[in-house]
């Protein structure tokens, strides 16, 4: 998957399936979708730590512990599946991304607090002189 996490190509399950939508001839004959699952809640290639985080992360799209991601979009069952690998592979490396840091609080310069006021009263003397005199 990257340069220091791996998936053994043995922990990953595929089915075939017909693909949906217009087709014409061979609509019918070609089991080109494809779903490939990943159980991550009982795999063993991935540390611990990273497994946890993934896994928080991922509550939501894990289906009884496993991470299931399905391709339709190619004519050909080849295309499909590198494409499912590719959606997996980026799911995998978002969820075990280290956190980003924490915001850390700043105030505006004094600078541009005085650029911000100047712009606002040129808008209002701009919206001043617009104004009907009582005439």
């Amino acid at each position: 998957m990257t340069g220091s996490l791996a998936i053994p190509r043995t922990e990953l399950t595929w089915r075939f399936s017909r693909s949906g939508g217009p087709g014409g001839q061979s609509v019918n004959t070609a089991d080109s979708r494809v779903e490939l699952r990943f159980d991550l809640a009982g795999t063993d290639s991935i540390p611990d730590y990273l497994k946890t985080r993934a896994l928080q992360r991922l509550q939501s799209r894990l289906v009884d512990g496993a991470i299931v991601v399905t391709a339709s979009e190619h004519r050909s069952q080849l295309q499909n599946r590198r494409a499912a690998e590719a959606r997996l592979v980026a799911l995998l490396a978002d969820a075990v991304a280290a956190p980003a840091k924490p915001r850390r609080a700043t105030r505006p310069s004094r600078a541009s607090v005085e650029r911000r006021i100047a712009s606002k009263k040129r808008r209002s003397q701009t919206k001043h002189l617009r104004r009907e005199t009582g005439e």
